[in-house]
């Protein structure tokens, strides 16, 4: 027997966080991560955390120097939490001993449109 997709109208509706990383040392996909979810359970504890669907889509190296590193993503929420979710990013100052900056640089609907209006303009 074959399962039935859920409609549209049912489904869990989300939405694409495009942000940009300012760090002093370089990051990794799994770095980034640590450092949401990390935020987000200081944050909110284990359950607030639960109810936001967290999950990093794509990242993009866009330049590093010995100095710094800055890399552009997108993170998908739930929409019901984007509030919520949007309060972990300032949180986030520092990694390993070193400075890091998140900035949020949009909110979109849809990947294609975050990538297009956010990360390569």
């Amino acid at each position: 027997m074959k399962l039935k997709i859920l409609p549209p109208t049912l489904r869990v509706k989300k939405r694409y966080v495009a942000f940009e990383v300012i760090s002093q040392a370089p990051l990794k996909r799994d770095d980034v991560i640590f450092l949401i979810g990390e935020a987000s359970q200081d944050l909110y504890g284990a359950c607030g955390t639960s109810r936001f669907d967290l999950w990093i889509v794509k990242l993009w190296k866009c330049h590093s120097n010995p100095n710094e590193t800055v890399m552009k993503g997108i993170f998908r929420c739930n929409r019901d939490e984007l509030e919520s979710v949007m309060g972990i990013i300032p949180t986030i100052t520092r990694f390993r001993g070193r400075r890091i900056v998140f900035h949020t640089l949009g909110i979109s609907g849809t990947i294609k449109s975050a990538i297009k209006k956010f990360i390569k303009p």
